[in-house]
């Protein structure tokens, strides 16, 4: 029997049809970027192609999708699948019957579309046996959170509730910006990223962005809700922004001083919120009633439609929303 002195890096071979579905840019760039590393993997000279199928004609797309006379690895990307036509979509499903060797197609699609060709696209490709990978919107507040802790443990670090609603308050909503920060932060630090080392990277951030308007809308501080407004405002802090921190802060203050002033950790489960933040909404809560509350909680849900155009002054519905909201809270 002979002895197998070598060793062999056995490979397998790249899933050859990706279906990457959402609107969320930087999880979509991730998923082709798996399906572009696993092509490498197997191949290192793996091209990559993108591609427009809105720009895209079947003979251009069977020369694409052609194995080459060397079968070098390929990654062609159909961008914007939810714009496709039914000539194309034909295309695309009569080659992914018998996809070639060597080549990786991935199809990109908001989950939306006009024609029916377009919305019948994903449900074929399903059928096709696509690997999917889901690339919603990310607009919850606990979704957003979840994606700053993935951030953070993916690079290598750790980070606790407290840290992160700080880290998001800093630097804002967008995903790049969040994940950029959240690598450097561990990439900084022992690993252990804290409330402090946030204020200490984004010093002067914090202070401007919507959620500092918020708390100190939601607490009657009416001078240092508008100073803090004004100031989110020259430097460019997005209007919807500041009217979805003014909601959460208000709903969140409303829901907490519905159920009284039990132990946060014992109503974490119940109102689905991390403790520390019960404990800051208790705090918040003191000065209301129900009443003031519930005009608080009209002045937030019109606010959402008036900064989406719906205003013809999206500073001054701003400034009149914190304004009520203030005078709302020193009603009693």
């Amino acid at each position: 029997m002979s002895v197998l002195r070598g060793r062999i890096a056995l490979v397998s071979a790249p899933d050859p049809l990706h279906l990457v579905v959402g609107e969320e840019e930087l999880l979509v760039e991730r998923a082709v970027k798996v399906a572009l590393d696993e092509a490498r993997a197997a191949d290192p000279q793996a091209d990559l192609t993108r591609v427009q199928v809105s720009d895209l004609t079947p003979p251009e797309l069977a020369e694409l999708v052609s194995p080459s006379l060397f079968a070098e690895g390929r990654v062609i990307v159909l961008q914007g699948a939810q714009d496709i036509g039914k000539e194309i979509a034909d295309a695309v499903l009569a080659y992914v019957k018998a996809p070639a060797d060597g080549i990786t197609l991935v199809v990109t699609h908001t989950g939306g579309g006009r024609s029916k060709a377009a919305k019948d696209l994903p449900g074929a490709l399903k059928k096709a046996k696509a690997r999917v990978t889901e690339c919603a919107k990310i607009t919850k507040p606990a979704d957003r959170e979840a994606f700053v802790r993935n951030e953070v443990r993916q690079a290598g670090g750790k980070i606790d509730g407290e840290a992160v609603a700080t880290l998001i308050d800093a630097v804002g909503s967008n995903l790049r910006e969040l994940a950029a920060a959240s690598s450097q932060l561990v990439a900084d630090t022992d690993g252990k990223v804290t409330v402090d080392e946030i204020r200490r990277y984004h010093q002067g951030k914090a202070e401007v962005t919507g959620f500092a308007v918020a708390e100190k809308a939601v607490v009657g501080d009416r001078a240092g809700a508008l100073e803090a407004l004004r100031w989110a405002m020259q430097l460019g802090v997005a209007h919807v922004l500041v009217a979805d921190a003014l909601a959460d802060a208000v709903r969140t203050v409303s829901r907490v001083a519905a159920v009284g002033r039990a132990d946060p950790f014992s109503l974490a489960g119940q109102l689905g919120m991390p403790p520390w933040k019960i404990k800051k909404a208790q705090q918040q809560s003191r000065g209301w009633d129900a009443a003031g509350l519930a005009d608080a909680m009209q002045v937030v849900a019109g606010l959402n439609a008036d900064v989406k155009g719906v205003a013809a002054d999206a500073d001054y519905a701003l400034e009149r929303a914190v304004l009520r909201i203030v005078a709302a809270h020193g009603r009693r």
